[in-house]
């Protein structure tokens, strides 16, 4: 009976040891146990959704794994995500927009390489391109931005006014609108990067697709060229003429201050990207029958084309080099960029998505992907494209020009000065 109940114990300790280990290597794996991510990003309204419902599916799929999500502000944002990444505290995952501003990070060994996870084959080339650093990828695009000048139709039906062709055309219906006490422009420019919408371009409009390229690779033109002073002065025009809010300088465009102008009909005019859809359904969406869009017009005598527009590749889903748990934060990414999440997005957010294959519902989305697909060129975001030190020089200079504390030739040389300093 002894050795009976000594056999017992011994198998009871075996197996309570083969479990231990069992369960220890499944955790240590990162597949299972008491494990949690964060994920950071900026969405909001329907696209905020897709992502939790994106983060639902990958939790129900990983027993034991939760997810913590939490949503930033879009312009304290890099700030936060610099200082987590410089203290040693990033998320698992964080959203990005690609260009100077992630290869900074991924140049200083804090972002993880993603080209052995990702199958690149399902996403759209140009969406990957900026996440691509020396041939590897270190990010995962979901959707893709145009930026539209967005106008109240009913408003144009109205006053008899018709999309622009030219500038000038754009300058004459500033001037019907103000005639009848409607601002041309609504434009929150605290952030910076709304105003810098209009000098990229003006300046493209002016100096030609190659313009940006030629300053940035330092061939040819620089950041002081004469479009770029052409394009300061149109702007100040704008200024002088009260096209654009009083004290736009210092409103904000999170809380919404330019949007509302818009949804209150006291301005006709607003240049935002294609979100601007997907936040005009969570903010007004009987708004939305009115919301209609074109793209900036062409500038007499320049060498740009009204076919030519700016946008960039936003969210991109990175994993931070630091996160404890890369494996599964790196599955994470492959649900945030599914078909299914992008399906979503497109037609619930009016998302032009970076994933291949996505059916459009939207006809919203379905003539926003049109417009892409028969654009002449895509100029990206100058203040995600430039190094940081370079993009705020960009982003500073511009709000100067806004508010008329700064001329353009002082602006483009500023600008031009700290190219010489920091590209090679």
């Amino acid at each position: 009976m002894l050795k009976r109940k000594l056999w017992i114990l011994g198998m009871i300790v075996l197996l309570f040891t083969a479990a231990c280990q069992g369960s220890g290597d499944k955790a240590a794996s990162g597949d299972s146990g008491d494990t949690t991510l964060t994920l950071w990003h900026i969405e909001t309204g329907p696209s905020e959704k897709a992502l939790k419902e994106a983060v639902k599916r990958f939790e129900d799929s990983h027993d034991g794994v939760k997810v913590k999500v939490v949503r930033q502000e879009n312009d304290p944002y890099k700030t936060k995500l610099s200082v987590a990444m410089g203290g040693g505290t990033p998320p698992d995952v964080f959203h990005s927009w690609g260009g100077g501003w992630l290869e900074k990070f991924v140049d200083s060994g804090q972002v993880a390489d993603l080209s052995d996870t990702i199958d690149t084959s399902r996403f759209l080339p140009s969406a990957l391109t900026p996440a691509t650093f020396d041939g590897k990828n270190y990010g995962a695009p979901l959707a893709m931005d145009i930026v539209p000048v967005w106008y109240n139709k009913d408003m144009f039906k109205k006053y008899g006014l018709e999309e622009p062709e030219t500038f000038e055309d754009l300058n004459n219906i500033a001037e019907t609108l103000k005639s009848h006490d409607i601002l041309p422009f609504s434009l929150a420019n605290k952030s910076k990067w709304p105003g810098s919408f209009y000098y990229m371009y003006l300046a493209e409009r002016i100096g030609g697709p190659d313009l940006f390229n030629e300053a940035f690779n330092r061939e040819g033109r620089g950041f002081d060229d004469e479009a770029y002073v052409e394009a300061g002065k149109k702007i100040q025009e704008l200024v002088k003429n009260d096209d654009f809010p009083n004290g736009f300088n210092g409103m904000n465009f999170d809380t919404g201050q330019s949007r509302q102008l818009m949804y209150a009909e006291k301005a006709g005019m607003i240049i935002q990207g294609s979100w601007m859809l997907g936040t005009t359904r969570a903010d007004m969406p009987a708004f939305e029958k009115k919301l209609g869009f074109f793209l900036f017009p062409s500038v007499e005598g320049g060498k740009g084309s009204n076919k030519d527009i700016v946008g960039g590749v936003s969210p991109v889903f990175s994993v931070a080099k630091k996160s404890k748990h890369q494996k599964l934060a790196k599955e994470l990414v492959q649900e945030l960029t599914s078909k299914e999440t992008a399906q979503e997005l497109a037609n619930k957010d009016g998302a032009i998505s970076a994933v291949k294959d996505v059916e459009y519902d939207d006809e919203y989305v379905k003539q926003i992907s049109k417009v892409l697909e028969q654009a002449e060129y895509l100029q990206t975001f100058y203040d995600q494209t430039l190094p940081p030190e370079l993009a705020e020089a960009h982003l500073d200079t511009t709000q100067a020009i806004f508010g008329l504390s700064m001329t353009p030739e002082e602006a483009a040389k500023q600008v031009e000065e700290k190219a010489k300093e920091v590209l090679k």
